[in-house]
C-alpha cells in the first residue's frame, strides 16, 4: 500500500527542505515519492517553482488548508498514488502547523479506511523556534501568543525531527534532545540537517517501516489560544515583472535589496517575518531564490541568477506576524523603493494579502 504523510512544524523551520530531501532519499532507496505544497493562498509558491526547478516532484495544491479540502486531497492522493504510482506522498501543512492530526490523518482513517497507509505524523523542529519554549525562554522577536503553536505542534507528533543541526554544536544538539524526549514522550526524535542531508536516511528508512499512532491529542484547537495566535498572523503573496528600459541590471543584488528594504521597514514597526521567500526565473537555466526567517537574521541565498537582466518575473511569499494593512504598505513601499533605485519599470500581475482571522474572510 502505498503511503501518505502530513509534515508539520512552524514556519522557517524547513518542512519544504525536509521533504524534498526525503524524496531524494526514497527516489533512490523505495521506489518513488513526490510532494504536495499547501498554502492557504493562491498558487505561484515560491518553495514549489524552485523545486520544480531543481527537478523535484512536487504539485500545489493551494487556496485552503489540507485540513479543510479532504476530497481534493483525497483526489490528489489518488492521482499522486494510483496513476504516477508514488510510494510515498508528502504533505506540508501552512502557517499554524496544527490541526492536522485530526482534520487530516482521523478524517483519512474513519471516512477512507484502508485506502491509504499513514506514515508517521512527522513534525520539524527549529532550534530558533523551540529556544523561546525551553527553560531559557529566549526571546526571538515573535509574539508571546505563538509559542502555544510551537507546543501544540510537539503534542501531535509521532516523529520530531530536530533540524539545522549543522548549525549547532554536538553538545547543544544533545540539550535539544533531551528537551524533546521530555516534551513529546512516545515520540521518535532524530537529529538531521535537511540542507546537508544529515541523518536524512535514517529518518526516510523510519518513515518506510512504521505507521501512524493516530494517537488522540487535545491541543485547544479554536480555543482562545489558537486564536490569538492566529490573529497575529498575516499572509502576503505577490507575482510581478520588472524590466529595464536600456541596458541591464544586477537581478541578485535587486531582489536583495528588496529583501533588505522589507526586513528594515518590519523592524521599524516592531513586526517579524518568520517565513520571507522570494523567486525569480532567469529564463536561462538559473534562478534566484531569497530566504529571511525572521527581521533579526540574514537574508540566505539558496540559489543565484547567472547574469545581468534585462527583465525578470518576480513571485514573493511572506508569512508575517503583521497586520495585513501594515504588511500590504510596507511591501509596496519596499517595491517601490528599490526599483526606483535601479530604475526599473514594474508590472504588478497579482497581490494578496489577508490576515489569518481579518473579519470578511471566507
Amino acid at each position: 500500500m502505498k503511503k501518505f504523510m502530513v509534515v508539520s512544524g512552524f514556519l522557517g523551520a524547513g518542512k519544504t527542505t525536509s521533504m524534498l530531501a526525503l524524496e531524494d532519499y526514497i527516489n533512490e532507496n523505495y521506489g518513488k515519492a513526490s510532494v504536495i505544497a499547501n498554502d492557504l493562498g493562491a498558487k505561484n509558491l515560491v518553495d514549489a517553482k524552485y523545486s520544480e526547478a531543481c527537478g523535484c516532484n512536487i504539485t500545489e495544491l493551494t487556496g485552503e488548508c489540507i485540513c479543510y479540502q479532504t476530497e481534493n486531497l483525497v483526489d490528489r492522493l489518488r492521482r499522486l498514488m494510483d496513476y504516477e504510482h508514488n510510494d510515498l506522498v508528502m504533505s506540508d501543512i501552512p502557517g499554524c502547523g496544527v490541526g492536522a492530526l485530526d482534520h487530516v490523518y482521523h478524517k483519512l482513517d474513519t471516512e477512507y479506511h484502508g485506502e491509504f497507509e499513514l506514515a508517521p505524523f512527522t513534525v520539524i523542529a527549529d532550534p530558533e523556534r523551540l529556544r523561546t519554549i525551553m527553560p531559557e525562554q529566549a526571546d526571538i522577536n515573535l509574539p508571546e501568543e505563538m509559542k502555544y503553536l510551537f507546543t501544540a505542534q510537539l503534542q501531535e507528533a509521532d516523529v520530531v525531527a530536530l533540524n539545522k543541526i549543522d548549525l549547532l554544536t554536538d553538545s547543544e544538539i544533545d540539550t535539544y534532545i533531551k528537551f524533546l524526549e521530555d516534551v513529546c514522550p512516545g515520540a521518535e526524535i532524530f537529529a538531521i540537517s535537511a540542507k546537508d542531508k544529515t541523518n536524512i536516511n535514517a529518518l526516510a528508512d523510519y518513515i518506510m517501516a512504521h505507521d501512524a499512532g493516530l494517537k488522540k491529542v487535545d491541543i485547544g484547537y479554536g480555543g482562545p489560544d489558537f486564536i490569538a495566535a492566529e490573529q497575529k498572523l498575516s499572509w502576503y503573496n505577490r507575482q510581478f515583472y520588472v524590466k529595464i528600459c536600456c541596458g541591464s541590471f544586477d537581478g541578485n543584488a535587486f531582489l536583495g535589496d528588496l529583501v533588505e528594504a522589507i526586513r528594515e521597514k518590519l523592524l521599524w514597526q516592531n513586526r517579524n517575518v518568520p517565513h520571507l521567500k522570494i523567486f525569480a526565473d532567469g529564463g536561462d537555466g538559473t534562478a534566484c531564490k531569497i530566504s529571511l526567517i525572521g527581521v533579526d537574521y540574514e537574508m540566505q541565498f539558496d540559489s543565484k541568477l547567472g547574469q545581468p537582466c534585462v527583465d525578470l518575473p518576480v513571485i514573493i511569499n511572506a508569512r508575517a506576524s503583521c497586520e495585513s494593512q501594515i504588511l500590504t504598505e510596507i511591501m509596496d513601499e519596499a517595491l517601490e523603493e528599490v526599483t526606483l533605485k535601479y530604475n526599473l519599470d514594474t508590472i504588478v500581475f497579482f497581490t494578496e494579502c489577508f490576515g489569518m482571522m481579518d473579519q470578511g474572510r471566507i
